[in-house]
């Protein structure tokens, strides 16, 4: 009767360790993964047509293959290139909407890369990749990727360089980035040499 106890215990034992580890696998379960993921698990369920349990096979795919990247850290010289381009890129809007987010989507692939994550070649992977550590920031590079091919209209440009600001200083400083105060480029206030009120508050992002 005791071993019969035994082997019962054991048995229970092994089969949360496995319940266990298989939930670390997915990034703690579907809680886990809502907390982890935050607008990005809302994404990936409407992506699958609500199906809840695709969607966190796909989240926790992208914690097993990316969870362990270790980003790279910019030296403070890269850090002050970065910014100065993002202005420069964030001024050209007002001229030329199109080569500006080309020119950013460009920026944002690079830096990411730099960082640590996967070539901007492989636009899905690193997308993937940066899901995992900055799930917040990144739709906003998605629909910068969007605009950089041709396929949004100028005010959907302009939100685009808004919600990828985010991302981009989170990747340039290594520190959690504050959702980005609005920006509205004008040929007025290039005109007389300076930038946009929130522009320039938010000039090195």
């Amino acid at each position: 009767m005791i071993i019969v106890v035994i082997m019962s215990v054991a048995v229970i034992g092994l089969a949360v360790l496995l319940w266990t580890g298989r939930e670390r696998t997915r990034g703690g379960g579907g809680q886990g993964l809502k907390h982890r993921f935050g607008p990005e698990y809302a994404r990936a369920v409407a992506d699958h047509d609500g199906d809840t349990k695709a969607a966190e096979q796909e989240l926790g795919k992208r914690v097993k293959e990316h969870g362990s990247l270790t980003q790279q850290a910019l030296t403070p010289a890269a850090r002050e290139r970065y910014r100065t381009r993002w202005a420069a890129v964030q001024e050209q809007f007002v001229e030329s909407p199109q080569q500006a987010v080309t020119e950013a989507d460009t920026l944002l692939a690079r830096l990411a890369r730099d960082r640590g994550f996967p070539d901007g070649e492989r636009f899905e992977d690193q997308i993937a990749a940066l899901s995992v550590h900055h799930a917040h920031h990144v739709q906003g590079y998605r629909s910068m990727h969007t605009a950089a091919l041709g396929r949004s209209g100028t005010e959907d440009m302009r939100e685009a360089m808004v919600e990828s600001r985010s991302l981009f200083e989170a990747l340039v400083s290594g520190q959690p980035a504050t959702h980005p105060g609005p920006w509205t480029p004008t040929a007025k206030a290039k005109r007389r040499g300076h930038r946009p009120e929130h522009h320039a508050k938010g000039g090195s992002t």
